[in-house]
């Protein structure tokens, strides 16, 4: 098939990494994939440079002529099968040009943000009418669907992010060269947070529980991986300064890390305390890795984790409950390994990326044929 995927965001989170890993599926299994993409953004620049074909679209908001002209010539040109979008606000320069271009060809949207602004208004409906089907990333975000949009529920399906679990597999993986790099010795606990700095994904709490935690275990460090959103350095630098404060020194923030699969070896626990996730790629990425987690008990995190099982939930925005659950799995080694070895069944069993992405392609099949 020849497919147009389009991500026009500005960003560079999990939904912009995840875009890349569906094209890259789909090309490794001989379908042709091309990405629009916002100009001289993060996924553009990484598209380029692995090679992929990209078409440049500077659409950020809600009404470009020129670029839906532009559009509509390449849908002409290029004669696409389907056209496949991560990100909702893409549809309104999506829809016209297909519209205006008479193109009947299958439009798919993955929604991975849920929205609290109800849109079912006239413009609306002519929007969503046009789409095939949505993918739901979790419970969440489906129920979300369709309490604010227009689209029939028939149409919406619950398909979570995919993570591949071959690549994420502790039996392929060691993490001692990290411990090493950060001199974190063999009998110390390593308790791992990942997540952009951005607000909303709990560092606070993690850094209240960490001073909580050190008041009461010794032989433990804490890992915080991950950089700032655009825009976001203040905040970051303030949660940097607030763990200063608390006289963290057991506190590394590594900043941005490209092998997270060797700093999720390296962890005895993983923490994911997200004051409000759609779903959680890092999560399921840490499962897959067979680490123990501590999760709030929020969203789309609920499609994940599971308490008791795969990880122990906390209150969310809960730093004191987020303390009392990390120190129970520091204790109890023989609980980290039973939820380590329920994380790995879980993840291979419900989001492996192959899978997955046979279930699209069943979608795509289906759809055209119609």
């Amino acid at each position: 098939m020849k497919i147009l995927y389009s991500c026009l965001s500005r960003s560079w989170g999990g939904m912009e990494m995840y875009t890349l890993t569906c094209m890259h599926q789909l090309i490794d299994r001989g379908h042709e994939v091309h990405l629009l993409a916002f100009p001289d953004s993060k996924l553009f620049e990484e598209a380029k440079e692995r090679k992929l074909t990209v078409f440049p679209i500077k659409a950020s908001g809600y009404f470009h002529p020129a670029e839906i002209v532009g559009l509509k010539i390449l849908l002409q040109k290029n004669r696409y099968e389907l056209i496949h979008t991560q990100a909702s606000k893409d549809l309104w320069v999506l829809v016209p040009a297909l519209r205006i271009s008479g193109s009947q060809i299958p439009l798919y949207l993955t929604k991975q943000v849920g929205s609290f602004i109800v849109k079912k208004d006239a413009l609306h409906r002519w929007i969503y009418n046009r789409v095939t089907r949505i993918f739901a990333i979790s419970r969440v975000i489906q129920k979300n669907l369709a309490d604010t949009t227009p689209v029939n529920p028939a149409r919406i399906e619950l398909l979570h992010n995919a993570i591949d679990t071959a690549h994420f597999n502790p039996a392929h993986t060691d993490g001692r060269a990290l411990r090493k790099e950060f001199a974190i010795g063999d009998n110390e606990i390593l308790i791992g947070m990942l997540a952009r700095f951005s607000k909303g994904k709990g560092h606070e709490e993690m850094i209240e529980a960490a001073g909580i935690l050190n008041q009461k275990h010794s032989g433990v460090k804490y890992l915080i991986v991950g950089e700032a959103s655009k825009g976001e350095d203040d905040y970051a630098e303030g949660i940097k300064k607030l763990a200063r404060d608390v006289k963290l020194e057991n506190m590394i923030f590594t900043g941005f890390r490209k092998d997270v699969r060797t700093v999720l070896a390296a962890l005895d626990i993983f923490v994911f305390p997200s004051h409000n996730e759609a779903f959680g790629i890092a999560l399921a990425e840490a499962l897959s890795m067979g680490v123990p987690s501590v999760c709030s008990n929020s969203d789309g995190i609920l499609d994940i984790a599971v308490d008791g099982v795969t990880s122990l939930l906390f209150q969310v925005k809960d730093g004191r409950n987020l303390a009392e659950k990390i120190s129970r799995l520091i204790s109890d080694q023989p609980m980290r390994t039973r939820l380590s070895e329920a994380s790995r069944r879980r993840a291979v069993e419900h989001f492996d990326l192959k899978v997955l992405t046979e279930r699209v392609l069943e979608f795509y099949h289906k759809d055209i044929r119609s």
